[in-house]
């Protein structure tokens, strides 16, 4: 039908607006995370640095899908944390252990290397937790609607703009 525009109505909620916002700052603080410690940590990361940079790639792409209300990423997103955040939680202690002498020192002090990492574990279990809200907010529900009336259309919606009747 030509008349017709397809609306998103739960993209109008502020529920919605908010999480969509909180997934991608997550999302943009996990690959910072993530380019910071791969950076800072570069001589003793042996290899994995090529890893690093794709998830913080993959992450930041994400984002951008997430900012364009594409909720098929979420899961996704939410799957990579848990694997993110176990091995986060397993290479933490790691950098406290090389904050010793006779260990070669990284670019940023071990310390910080390893506190930097055990922040990783939390930001991505709150990621993992608003991913999964945004995902059960139904996002991809379309609704058809007259052109010219698509913040008031509704069925059964009170042409004053009051409850809908039910009939």
């Amino acid at each position: 039908m030509a008349d017709t525009v397809l609306a998103h109505p739960n993209r109008d909620k502020a529920e919605s607006k908010a999480t969509r916002a909180i997934v991608i700052f997550l999302l943009i603080v996990s690959a910072a995370l993530i380019l910071i410690v791969t950076i800072g940590g570069w001589a003793q990361l042996q290899g994995a640095q090529v890893i690093s940079f794709a998830l913080a790639a993959i992450y930041l792409a994400m984002a951008f899908f997430v900012a364009r209300w594409n909720r098929g990423v979420l899961p996704v997103a939410a799957g990579l944390a848990v694997l993110f955040s176990v091995i986060a939680a397993v290479a933490g202690p790691a950098w406290f252990d090389r904050d010793k002498a006779g260990f070669d020192q990284p670019t940023l002090d071990p310390s910080i290397l390893g506190l930097l990492t055990a922040i990783v574990v939390p930001v991505q279990a709150l990621l993992i937790i608003v991913a999964m809200i945004g995902f059960n907010q139904e996002w991809h529900v379309e609704e058809e609607r007259p052109i010219g009336s698509a913040e008031d259309y509704g069925a059964g919606a009170d042409p004053e703009g009051g409850a809908p009747q039910l009939d």
